[in-house]
C-alpha cells in the first residue's frame, strides 16, 4: 500500500503560485497534489497521515550550486563522513540538493575530488558516500582552476593554473562524470575552446573570478557560457567608458546569475537594481557556504587559511571576503527584504531557477503533481521546521 501522507493548513509557494490557505498530497516519493486546501481529497482514498502545519511557509526544497562546506565540515576535507555532514546540514536549512563546490589543484593533492564525486546521486541510484540522510549531492562545482589569478579572492595560488589539455583530463578524470559546473574566465588563452568542448558535454561553463572586459566576456558568452559565479564578487566593476562584464552578463539572453543576497557581499541597492533590470528567471540564490555554515561566529579555516565569521560573513585576515554562512532559508528573507520582490520570486531564485541551471526542473525545484517529493516547512521567522526529500523526512526541529 502506497505511504501517503496529506501536508494542510499551510502558506503553500509553489513559488508559481502564493496560496494562503494550501495542502499538499504526498504519495511515497511523489506529489500527487500541491493546491488549495481540500483541493486534494475530491475523489481520493483518504491518506495514511495527516500533518497539520499550522500556518508554516511550504516551499519546494531549496537547491545550492554553490556550498564548499557547512556544520564544521568541508568538501576539501575529503572523507564520506565530511560529506555526510555537509548534507545533514543542508537539510536543516531546508536545502534538499547541492553543488559539492570546491577547487582542482593543478599538480597537487586533490584526494577530495573522487571522494565527493563518489557522494554524488546518480539518476535512479544511490551515493556510494552514501548522503542518503540529508540533501542530495547533485554534482561538483569547480572554482577553476583556469582563472584570472588577480581575481582569485581565497582562491589560493595553488589552485590556479592555465589551460592545459593535461590538466583538464586529469580534473574530468578524478570528478569520474560528476563536474556539473565549472567557474572559468574566458578571457585566458584557450579558454573559449575550452567553454565550447565542456558546453557540448552538458557542463555548465560560468563565467567567474575573471578579470575580462566587455568584449572578452561577450566573446565567453557566444562560447557557451549560460552563467555567472557570484555575480559583481571577484569580476571587474562597471564603468562608464571601461564596461567590464557586467552590461555582457546582465544583457545575455538567458545568463542566470548567482547572487549571495546577504546584504554584505552585495549592497541592497545593488539587489533591488538587479531584481528590477533582469527577469524573474534569472537570479539565482547561493550561499557560497563554508564549514562554519550553520554554527557560532568564531574562528574557522578554509583551505588551511584562517578564516573569522562575524554577524553570518567570512572574511580572511585581511578583510577578503570568503562567503557566508547563513542557511539559504535565510537568504531567502533577505533577498525578498533587500529586493522588495514577493516572496514567491525569492522562494523561486533558491528552488527552480537553480533546478533549470541543472536541467533538473521537471523532476524538482517546484510543488508540483508529478514531481518529487521535494519540500520544506519554515516557520514564520524562516527557521525549518521539516525537510522532505524524495518523500522521505530528512530532518525535524525539536
Amino acid at each position: 500500500m502506497p505511504e501517503r501522507l496529506r501536508i494542510t493548513g499551510c502558506r503553500l509557494i509553489t513559488p508559481f503560485q502564493d496560496l494562503p490557505e494550501g495542502e499538499l498530497l504526498l504519495e511515497d516519493d511523489r506529489i500527487v497534489f500541491a493546491g488549495a486546501r481540500d483541493g486534494g481529497s475530491s475523489g481520493r482514498s483518504p491518506p495514511e497521515a495527516v500533518l497539520e502545519a499550522g500556518g508554516r511557509l511550504a516551499v519546494p526544497g531549496l537547491i545550492d550550486l554553490h556550498l564548499q562546506g557547512a556544520g564544521g565540515s568541508d568538501v576539501l576535507d575529503g572523507t564520506p563522513e565530511a560529506m555526510r555532514t555537509i548534507a545533514r546540514s543542508c537539510a536543516r536549512h531546508g536545502v534538499t540538493g547541492f553543488l559539492a563546490t570546491t577547487v582542482f589543484r593543478p599538480g597537487g593533492d586533490n584526494r577530495h575530488l573522487p571522494v565527493a564525486a563518489a557522494a554524488c546521486r546518480p539518476p535512479g541510484g544511490r551515493p556510494e558516500g552514501g548522503a542518503e540522510e540529508g540533501a542530495d549531492v547533485l554534482g561538483l562545482h569547480l572554482e577553476g582552476p583556469f582563472i584570472a589569478p588577480e581575481k582569485r579572492g581565497m582562491i589560493q595560488p595553488d589552485c590556479i593554473g592555465p589551460v592545459r589539455e593535461e590538466t583538464l583530463t586529469e580534473l574530468l578524470r578524478l570528478c569520474g562524470g560528476a563536474l556539473r559546473m565549472l567557474t572559468i574566465a574566458p578571457e585566458l588563452p584557450g579558454a573559449l575552446d575550452l567553454i565550447r568542448r565542456l558546453s557540448a558535454q552538458g557542463i555548465v561553463t560560468s563565467f567567474g573570478h575573471s578579470a575580462a572586459d566587455y568584449v572578452q566576456t561577450t566573446a565567453g558568452l557566444k562560447a557557451g557560457i549560460r552563467h555567472a559565479t557570484h555575480l559583481f564578487n571577484a569580476m571587474s566593476p562597471l564603468h562608464h567608458r571601461e564596461p567590464g562584464p557586467l552590461p555582457a552578463l546582465l544583457d545575455g539572453r538567458g545568463v542566470t546569475l548567482q547572487v549571495i543576497p546577504d546584504g554584505v557581499h552585495l549592497h541592497p541597492a545593488i539587489l533591488r537594481l538587479l531584481a528590477s533590470l533582469v527577469g524573474p528567471e534569472r537570479v539565482v540564490l547561493i550561499t557560497d557556504g563554508l564549514q562554519a555554515t550553520g554554527l557560532e561566529d568564531g574562528d574557522y579555516t578554509y583551505n588551511r587559511q584562517p578564516i573569522v565569521v562575524n554577524g553570518g560573513t567570512a572574511r580572511s585576515r585581511d578583510g577578503t571576503l570568503v562567503g557566508t554562512t547563513l542557511g539559504m532559508n535565510r537568504l531567502i528573507q533577505r533577498y525578498q527584504g533587500f529586493a522588495g520582490c514577493p516572496l514567491a520570486l525569492a522562494v523561486r531564485a533558491a528552488s527552480f531557477n537553480p533546478a533549470c541551471v541543472l536541467g533538473l526542473q521537471k523532476r524538482t525545484g517546484s510543488l508540483e503533481s508529478g514531481k518529487s517529493a521535494d519540500l520544506a516547512l519554515l516557520n514564520p521567522d524562516f527557521t525549518v521546521w521539516k525537510t522532505w526529500k524524495r518523500g522521505r523526512l530528512i530532518h525535524e526541529r525539536a
